[in-house]
């Protein structure tokens, strides 16, 4: 090879190899340069798998302020679930709850010191008008104090697989709001802090677990105790709900959030032409970069739904019953069949980028324990019977994230046998190893004699 062919080789090598780190990392670079979102952090994610679309410091813990009654909301919707907690069971105020209940400057509804209330309403002020003093009331009926019910709520976070978190109080205030009153073992100062993934995370179990939350969640207005002198309109704080000021096509969620330490927080999710997205924005900002207002944390999550909405699909990436090539069949062991044919129980559909459909390559992954090193199973073989799934990778190694492992198992497809196969009777299997064994003696013998000539 003279010495300009082979620079052009070179050259012509090094122009596919920056192709191709182009086109792995096109996804991330067009959500970037799309999206630029003016918060110290934020996530957007598809509402249905939990896959990662895109990401601002996502990892960088932070102020959450009320969005911390999210995780008030899913113990107490756990806690009815199982039978804990009743709707209709009624609170006595405490002297805690009556005292910041008390304070206009939080966001509230004024509680009686002698009065009861029911757990459906102050669950209603709660979610609906982000009402402080009821959120407390909850935390007493399901921890028996604040104390012990933030305890909870660490340990719930833990089991559900949340990472950059730390709970001091159930609603999402400053610590010194609590003039004291403060739960034990917390600082005076503290506040509640998580991750943009981690807030999504919880919005994701909250929304999946719990799907009842959104019809409280979207509602926009409701009056407290109506037609009693203590009534008072609860005007809902998430203003993109579509009959509100910056109303948006589908919003029906989640949680707003605000102090001081926070800055203008939002948990926001919709649905729209059988999409879902949540989103995450903390500290929004304004286009100067400064620390926004109620239209900052509106205007971006607004961006992060619109890019998603107009940019992905759901596609149905595998069919039901499909068969990966060259991997339609397994060998079978000790079977009337000595082999059984394979396919998916399930389509595989996915919110994939527009007209990114063929960048996803299907992948056969078997179950270790139904076959041998060789990849052969062994009789008998009920049909229907599980012996793997199908998963995608992208063809141009695009790292694809999932908020959770149940999330990602939405985005595979059980491969199961598409028949019976019996296992073959003694007489079969003893005649079937006499031929093996002569087969290999006469295959021997053939090969040595091949060798003489």
């Amino acid at each position: 090879m003279n010495k300009h062919l082979y620079q052009k080789y070179i050259a012509s090598a090094l122009a596919m190899i920056m192709f191709f780190s182009v086109f792995a990392g096109v996804h991330k670079a067009h959500a970037e340069a799309a999206l630029n979102v003016n918060a110290d952090g934020a996530i957007l994610v598809d509402g249905k798998t939990g896959k990662v679309l895109y990401e601002k410091n996502a990892d960088s813990v932070l102020g959450i302020a009320s969005m911390t009654k999210m995780m008030t909301e899913y113990i107490l919707l756990d806690s009815v679930k199982k039978g804990k907690v009743k709707w209709d069971q009624e609170y006595r105020v405490s002297d805690l709850v009556y005292k910041i209940s008390q304070r206009r400057d939080l966001s509230n509804v004024p509680l009686r010191a002698d009065g009861t209330y029911k757990v459906r309403e102050l669950y209603q002020a709660m979610a609906i008008y982000s009402a402080n003093a009821a959120t407390i009331a909850l935390a007493e009926i399901m921890g028996g104090s604040e104390t012990n019910f933030v305890k909870m709520m660490n340990d719930k976070a833990k089991s559900l697989g949340l990472k950059d978190y730390k709970f001091v109080n159930s609603t999402g205030l400053n610590n010194r709001d609590y003039k004291g009153l403060h739960p034990k073992g917390t600082g005076a100062e503290d506040e509640n802090v998580m991750s943009s993934r981690a807030v999504a995370k919880l919005a994701f179990h909250l929304i999946n677990d719990f799907p009842d939350v959104l019809k409280t969640a979207s509602t926009p207005k409701m009056v407290f105790r109506e037609g009693t002198t203590d009534q008072i309109n609860m005007i809902n704080w998430n203003w993109m709900l579509p009959s509100l000021d910056y109303g948006y096509q589908g919003m029906d969620g989640l949680k707003t959030g605000t102090t001081d330490f926070a800055g203008y927080c939002f948990t926001g999710t919709a649905s729209r032409d059988g999409k879902r997205f949540i989103t995450v924005v903390q500290n929004a900002k304004d286009a100067s970069g400064q620390q926004g207002g109620y239209k900052a944390r509106f205007e971006e999550t607004r961006k992060m739904m619109d890019y998603a909405f107009s940019n992905y699909t759901n596609v149905k990436l595998v069919p039901k019953h499909f068969q990966v090539k060259g991997q339609k069949t397994l060998p079978v062991l000790k079977g009337k069949d000595d082999q059984v044919k394979i396919y998916t129980k399930s389509a595989i559909n996915m919110i994939v980028l527009n007209g990114e459909e063929k960048n996803y390559q299907p992948v056969l992954v078997l179950d270790k324990n139904k076959v041998n090193k060789k990849g052969e199973l062994t009789a008998p073989i009920k049909k229907g019977e599980k012996i793997g799934y199908v998963t995608l990778k992208p063809k141009n190694n695009e790292k694809v994230s999932f908020l959770t492992a149940e999330g990602q198992k939405k985005a595979q497809a059980d491969v199961v046998a598409a028949q019976d196969v019996e296992k073959a009777n003694w007489f079969v299997l003893m005649m079937r190893g006499i031929g093996n064994f002569f087969g290999d003696v006469f295959h021997g013998i053939g090969t040595t004699i091949k060798g003489w000539f």
